[in-house]
């Protein structure tokens, strides 16, 4: 059989292996929240900051949706035509054109140029949180942070094009397979050093400080059964005002982070209310789901773009011979970002799913509906969340259900509780 065969069997095996990974571990069965408690709960919520969240995201859909399309239509000119290739070249012709500056220099020079041209809408992005008090960092911060973010995504993005790009020179013809593992590999060790090595960049963590409130915590954890190495403190306050809290890591780097604004605006129940939302994370295992189901989907990629970029149209318009010279990294590039686009709605409806049952968990873990709903009221006022967005935007993009989605749930489980 040949490489492109067996490269086909390969493909449908990953698939099928994400096929049933998504069956059996993604919590399809998850019931809607009554659309009548979500009305009811929209109708309780303050008008004023129900129109004034719509506004906020109003003015931010011009310059999210328009960036998305420059982004798309950049990848495109420079993957679907040779001018990508040129570029590449011309970032590795400082030294000698060879291989190595190509697929480096020329990968990372594609990707800036693609950054840099999509930039203004970041920026639009930015002076909206700004204008809306959202945002308390100013241009010269936000600048530092882009910079960390850039160097940051350099480096990994230096290891993997050099990692690459050698495969396919050592093993021409069954490189896609080598470039599975690989990719599967580096989506399962960045679950492990991002928390660690990546996060810190960006902001310094602590040690929740002993009290009621972290032994309430960790007390909650241990009834859970969940092992958690720490609790710990973001200083999300240096750049915004909005409210989070997350679980990130798998093993020994596990660790539920709560942002200092929310300490600052929530009371101690409504915190261990959030908290008790990423225990269930934790006892569900979603991030080594999402690690698993990750390295599936990025293994299939790989072998879907050799035999997708060995159609010989597609290089014809992108000038190259071979999908796996460093020329035809942009059209890589182009055929990553039309996936990307294609699988976000699959992505973000598979989130939703996974934060209702952190929701329920939390219910459950809590018995505390009323505090439940009370904090997902003080969220949607601090982070300006459209309480009810439009539905196409919900299903193109929300990772999260909507607040009088969350709302619901909590007067649904009330009333089967009678609590």
């Amino acid at each position: 059989m040949t490489p492109r065969g067996w490269a086909v069997l390969t493909l449908a095996g990953l698939l099928v292996a994400l096929a049933v990974a998504a069956a059996l571990l993604v919590p399809w069965q998850r019931p809607p929240a009554p659309r009548a408690d979500q009305l009811a709960a929209l109708r309780d919520l303050p008008a004023d900051q129900v129109a004034h969240s719509r506004a906020f995201r109003a003015a931010l859909r011009p310059g999210r949706y328009t960036g998305l399309a420059v982004g798309l239509l950049v990848a495109l000119a420079l993957g679907l035509t040779p001018l990508g290739g040129r570029l590449v070249e011309l970032a590795g012709r400082p030294l000698g054109g060879h291989w190595v500056a190509q697929a480096v220099l020329g990968g990372l020079a594609v990707v800036l140029v693609a950054d840099l041209l999509t930039l203004p809408f970041s920026a639009w992005r930015h002076a909206v949180l700004t204008r809306y008090g959202l945002s308390v960092q100013g241009w010269g911060g936000w600048t530092v942070d882009l910079l960390k973010s850039y160097a940051v995504s350099a480096v990994i993005g230096a290891v993997a094009l050099l990692g690459f790009y050698t495969v396919t020179r050592l093993a021409p013809r069954w490189w896609w397979a080598v470039g599975a593992a690989g990719a599967a590999g580096l989506v399962a060790l960045l679950s492990f050093v991002l928390p660690v090595l990546v996060e810190p960049v960006f902001n310094r963590f602590t040690p929740m400080e002993p009290g009621p409130l972290r032994t309430e915590l960790m007390t909650m954890a241990a009834r859970d059964g969940v092992p958690v190495k720490d609790v710990l403190v973001a200083d999300a306050s240096r750049r915004t005002r909005a409210v989070n809290a997350y679980v990130s890591g798998l093993g020994p780097t596990r660790r539920v982070v709560v942002y200092d604004t929310l300490l600052r605006e929530a009371t101690p129940a409504e915190v261990t209310s959030v908290v008790a939302h990423e225990l269930g994370h934790a006892r569900d295992r979603d991030v080594a789901v999402g690690t698993l189901t990750g390295a599936l989907g990025a293994a299939a990629g790989v072998v879907a773009l050799y035999l997708l970029g060995s159609a010989r149209p597609l290089l014809r318009l992108a000038g190259v011979d071979s999908i796996a010279e460093p020329r035809a990294f942009p059209l890589l590039l182009a055929l990553v970002t039309v996936a990307g686009l294609v699988a976000t709605p699959v992505q973000a409806a598979v989130s939703r799913l996974v934060e209702a049952r952190a929701d329920a968990h939390a219910l459950a873990l809590t018995g505390d509906p009323a505090t439940f709903e009370a904090m997902q009221r003080r969220l949607a006022g601090v982070n300006l969340a459209d309480p009810d967005p439009p539905r196409w935007e919900r299903l193109w993009s929300a990772s999260h259900p909507s607040t009088v989605e969350r709302m619901a749930a909590a007067r649904a489980y009330a009333r089967e509780t009678g609590r």
